[in-house]
């Protein structure tokens, strides 16, 4: 990639990004500007802006870098991220609007009239937008490492500092017209290239080589190995230039036969035209092996296939209705049938970005199958157009995609960091207003920024996947059954609450941690959903029944706000505790 024009179209991203959210400091009057954006926004504007937030590092980048490595089972993570909008039309949206709370902590208050409630919901919302921020950060230095040659700490640094100064000058409106914009760019970012990508792949005398068994090097390929790995080598390599099973080598005509080898960090390989892809094992873990990228469920990525493949989809699936970022958004539409309205946008707008990134997964297999021995698949939408189209047209391509995924990370970190902050200002710090709100949003982009470094070598989907996990055993039984059953109670909630959301985020914990690398154990634990969420579901139910003298007094109330159509404008309507009007 042109170093030159990588730096400008990333220098523009980052400039419009803050030019933009300044202009919440001029419109941004009262508070509630600042917090909700008034409750005015309308739905096609704010599904421009969800959309904006919820594409992530993980949709942009993530998504094609699985499907090149592990195959058409990755295609669940686009089908999930989608279909978790109609989980979120059909059991959430309105109701949710209508409980007239800013943040899910105040929703838990409000319905439950427990400030315990409160406080344990607001621990595990700072917990979720912490752990998504992880792979938003990892992606910006991904990214800019590319670009301009920095090391991949600087661009974590950097969209922190961004997103600080766009968060904290512009707020909550502000950040809407910022999201709408990084939307429209992601969008044209990928679909712009495409065209040129799927007109070069068109001329190819082969184009299906992406599901030749193995892949092969379409070109003499020259590979730096940057972590040491263990490599299944099908075919004799001869020219290596480092360490190999212990023994250095100098570059000279060597022979490597085939079977396995431990290949240490900084070792080059170089591959001559057509020969086969080596399958990468890392730490014990995955491989690339190519038998499995076409075969659904044919055990290439995991021990037990079928099992991820159904923890995936219920993370997805149902992790969407307990993302804070996400959620936030629907405060900010003027009634229920405005949330309706935008939900149903969104899906046309997020499912429509999702087409792109599998056609980037497969064209990288084909094109850049480097990636698959170094395991920086993430970075396959961010070389393909310097190796398909080339020339100043493939510079300025890449330049383009490389502004898109600047927008990625910056438009997700800075919903995230605006609902953590949210959060913080109102149960952590003393309640001053726009003050602390600005203090808050150094301290939400602060931690993830310092923990990013230690946790560089999971994949950005998968990072983003295990947040999806401890979202769906959490918030979507909290959300479900206090928007649909009177019986809930505190005591139920707060038990659902810690049992699921802790058992997922301790699995979580603990697969990041890296102890466990293979077997069932690892299993369960880097796929918690299809276990977490019925414990989440069962300890509410069954807790809220032993303590039926426990259920709030304002329970009909509360019901009937969350189910009836609200009063024009919001007039009159009834604030909950905590909640900005």
């Amino acid at each position: 990639m042109n170093q030159t024009y990588g730096i400008v179209a990333v220098s523009a991203a980052v400039v419009a990004t803050l030019v933009i959210g300044s202009t919440g400091l001029r419109i941004s009057r009262t508070t509630s500007d600042f917090y909700v954006a008034s409750r005015t926004v309308p739905p096609y504007l704010n599904a421009m802006a969800v959309s904006g937030e919820y594409l992530s590092a993980a949709s942009f980048l993530g998504i094609a870098g699985l499907v090149a490595a592990q195959g058409v089972d990755m295609l669940w993570f686009p089908v999930g991220y989608t279909a978790g909008y109609l989980v979120l039309l059909a059991f959430v949206a309105a109701p949710l609007r209508r409980s007239g709370a800013y943040t899910l902590p105040d929703f838990a208050e409000s319905r439950l009239e427990s400030r315990a409630a409160r406080r344990v919901a607001s621990v595990l919302v700072v917990g979720v937008g912490w752990l998504y921020l992880l792979p938003q950060l990892q992606g910006a230095g991904l990214t800019l490492g590319l670009v301009t040659g920095a090391p991949r700490e600087l661009g974590g640094v950097l969209v922190a500092v961004v997103v600080t100064l766009a968060v904290a000058a512009g707020g909550m409106r502000g950040i809407t017209f910022v999201q709408a914009f990084q939307y429209c760019l992601k969008l044209a970012a990928l679909l712009v290239p495409a065209l040129f990508l799927a007109a070069a792949w068109h001329g190819d005398p082969r184009p299906g080589a992406a599901l030749d068994e193995p892949p092969t090097f379409r070109r003499h390929t020259v590979v730096t190995v940057d972590s040491t790995v263990r490599l299944r080598i099908a075919e004799p390599l001869r020219a290596v230039t480092g360490a190999v099973d212990g023994e250095r080598h100098d570059g000279g005509r060597v022979s490597l036969g085939p079977g396995v080898h431990e290949v240490r960090a900084g070792t080059t390989l170089r591959f001559p035209p057509d020969t086969p892809v080596p399958e990468r094992d890392a730490d014990g873990g995955w491989h690339t092996g190519a038998s499995s990228w076409a075969t659904p469920l044919s055990g290439g990525r995991d021990d037990h296939p079928l099992y991820t493949t159904y923890g995936l989809i219920c993370a997805t699936f149902l992790g969407t209705m307990g993302l804070p970022h996400v959620l936030v958004r629907f405060y900010t539409n003027p009634d229920g049938r405005a949330a309706r309205r935008t939900t149903v946008i969104v899906l046309a707008l997020v499912g429509g970005f999702y087409l792109l990134p599998p056609l980037y997964g497969l064209l990288g297999r084909v094109y850049a199958p480097d990636l698959l021995l170094t395991g920086n698949t993430d970075a396959a939408v961010l070389v393909l157009s310097e190796r398909l189209v080339g020339g100043v047209v493939g510079d300025l391509l890449g330049a383009l995609i490389a502004a898109g995924a600047c927008a990625a990370f910056l438009s997700t970190a800075s919903g995230l960091t605006l609902s953590v902050a949210g959060v913080l200002s109102q149960d952590v710090l003393p309640s001053l207003g726009v003050r602390h709100f600005r203090l808050a949003t150094l301290l939400a982009i602060a931690v993830p920024t310092t923990a990013s470094a230690a946790v560089s070598g999971l994949p950005v989907a998968n990072a983003v996947g295990l947040a999806f996990a401890v979202a769906a055993s959490s918030f979507c039984p909290l959300l479900v059954l206090g928007i649909w059953w009177r019986g809930l109670t505190a005591p139920g909630a707060i038990a659902g609450l810690l049992t699921g959301g802790g058992s997922a985020l301790t699995a979580v914990a603990l697969t990041i941690a890296g102890p466990l690398a293979d077997g069932w154990a690892h299993t369960l634990l880097a796929w918690p959903a299809v276990w977490s969420v019925p414990l989440g579901f069962l300890t509410m139910i069954l807790v809220s029944l032993a303590t039926r003298h426990r259920v709030p007094a304002g329970t009909e109330a509360a019901m009937a706000r969350l189910h009836l159509p609200e009063r024009p404008a919001g007039r009159g309507a009834h604030q909950p505790p905590g909640a900005i009007s």
